[in-house]
């Protein structure tokens, strides 16, 4: 299917798997990517090094088009450009609005720019700044999300900018890309569907839950980290809301010092890393505190199993999932129901 999308970065179909953290690794990524879509790797849990490093092994793995998700308020984020570069990969995204440098260095080498955002302000801020694309995601979307439905949120933007607009928020199956499509999107982005796949590195048991929720096992939290934050209901949720704001705090104390140990980063770095948090978002002090616990209570779920000590991010996509399809046959299954949609939609005519 040929699109904007998949002529701006040189895939077969017009998909894109999301970089979420602990969960788009290298064997994601690439089965991805081999599948004919555009895998993102996700780069925040990783250390400049392991950034590298994984890079190249999802090279090994595949000759296709392939992206890095970058945190735009990161204090190395330079060096992070400055990686891709080097080792060439094909798409940069954003999980917010980069800064405008890091666009123009990104787009003087080559690399295409593909921004997250979630308001029609940001699609058009990053849009006059050069990005090449933008992705946009509704509120269905896992992980932090707004308020406005994809169904409202996309043909706002599709109006308002004039790069192709990827649809992200809600999307699992062919009708999906067919209707992002109709609305005037060059493709669809899946987190969650991605994430329960065979390719996945997610724990089984992981899995298991997230096959088992519902629509209304998904849920928008606080608790977590002070933003509005996707995921499933569990009672490890339930704790964090009931507890107080001394507690929360402690608990955010220990999991930063934890997520510095592990990322290898300086307390001078996670300050300044807090400093760009809080007043790229409006946060206070609190509220960074609490958003230093999320990359562990994320890895012990995903990485680790442990669904009693983590937290599960979701979009509320999960609640209609049933399989675990490989990415290949997952990709297969989407190309054919959005053929045979549109086909049903046009009574055979050739769309185009």
């Amino acid at each position: 299917m040929d699109t904007p999308l998949t002529r701006l970065v040189g895939v077969r179909h017009p998909i894109v798997q999301t970089g979420m953290g602990w969960v788009a690794g290298p064997r994601l990524v690439s089965a991805v990517a081999n599948a004919g879509a555009l895998g993102i790797l996700a780069s925040a849990t990783m250390s400049p090094q392991e950034l590298r490093s994984a890079v190249r092994e999802v090279a090994a793995r595949t000759d296709a088009p392939f992206g890095v998700n970058l945190r735009a308020d990161a204090g190395d984020a330079a060096e992070r450009v400055r990686i891709i570069v080097e080792e060439g990969v094909r798409v940069a995204s954003f999980a917010l609005a980069p800064r405008r440098e890091l666009i123009d260095r990104l787009k003087d080498a080559g690399v295409v720019v593909i921004p997250s955002v979630g308001a029609r302000r940001h699609a058009e801020k990053v849009a006059g700044w050069g990005a090449d694309a933008v992705v946009v995601q509704g509120a269905e979307g896992g992980g932090h999300t707004g308020q406005v439905a994809t169904t409202v949120l996309l043909p706002q933007v599709v109006d308002a900018v004039d790069i192709p607009v990827v649809a992200a928020g809600g999307f699992h199956d062919g009708r999906g890309l067919a209707a992002a499509l109709a609305y005037g999107a060059a493709g669809i982005a899946m987190g969650t569907r991605f994430l329960l796949t065979s390719d996945s590195t997610v724990p089984d048991a992981v899995k298991a839950r997230y096959l088992a929720a519902t629509v209304t096992d998904v849920t928008v939290t606080t608790a977590v980290d002070g933003l509005p934050h996707r995921m499933l209901r569990s009672e490890l949720v339930d704790s964090l809301e009931r507890s107080g704001r001394t507690a929360a705090l402690l608990r955010a104390v220990r999991h930063a010092a934890a997520f510095r140990r592990l990322a290898g980063l300086s307390w001078p770095r996670m300050v300044r890393d807090g400093l760009a948090m809080r007043h790229g978002k409006g946060l206070t002090w609190s509220q960074v505190l609490l958003a230093a616990t999320t990359p562990m209570l994320l890895k012990a779920s995903m990485v680790d199993g442990r669904t009693d000590t983590g937290v599960m991010a979701s979009g509320q996509v999960a609640g209609v999932i049933e399989d675990l399809p490989s990415c290949a046959e997952l990709v297969d299954r989407i190309m054919a129901g959005a053929a045979q949609t549109l086909d049903r939609l046009t009574g055979g005519r050739t769309v185009g």
